[in-house]
């Protein structure tokens, strides 16, 4: 543990440093990662197929080539958005009736998304709506 490094967290005896470990800490603190061995299971697998959208965002957007690798990006971003959309379903949250920490996740990188083509029909609907609920 080094408090140089940001971000970090200290709680009582517990020090954390990495986002991704302190957004997993609390959540686990506060019950918000799945209750049964399936939405435990949906939660791990949703938060890496979300994480996966995230990096393929962030690489195009860190990329000197942006502008010629947009295009590629915009024309596979609405088949991953549908995939997240059937996953949805009709349920509030990505592993059901409760708000977990992927949710969060989820709605981090879809709001990206919805700042950067605007005019995304997959964002509406169930996604759309789930962005609302918060």
């Amino acid at each position: 543990f080094s408090p140089s490094q940001l971000p970090y967290l200290i709680d009582g005896p517990t020090k954390l440093t990495q986002s991704n470990a302190i957004l997993r800490y609390i959540a686990r603190k506060h019950g918000m990662v799945g209750e049964t061995e399936e939405e435990i299971l949906c939660v791990d697998m949703l938060e890496n197929q979300i994480m996966d959208l995230r990096m393929s965002f962030a690489q195009l957007c860190y990329s000197p080539d942006f502008e010629k690798l947009k295009a590629a990006f915009l024309e596979q971003l609405p088949g991953k958005l549908r995939e997240l959309s059937q996953f949805l379903g009709s349920r509030l949250w990505i592993a059901g009736q409760k708000l977990t920490f992927v949710d969060f996740v989820a709605y981090d990188v879809l709001d990206q998304f919805r700042m950067f083509v605007p005019q995304c029909p997959e964002l509406g609907g169930n996604l759309g709506q789930f962005l609302q609920r918060f």
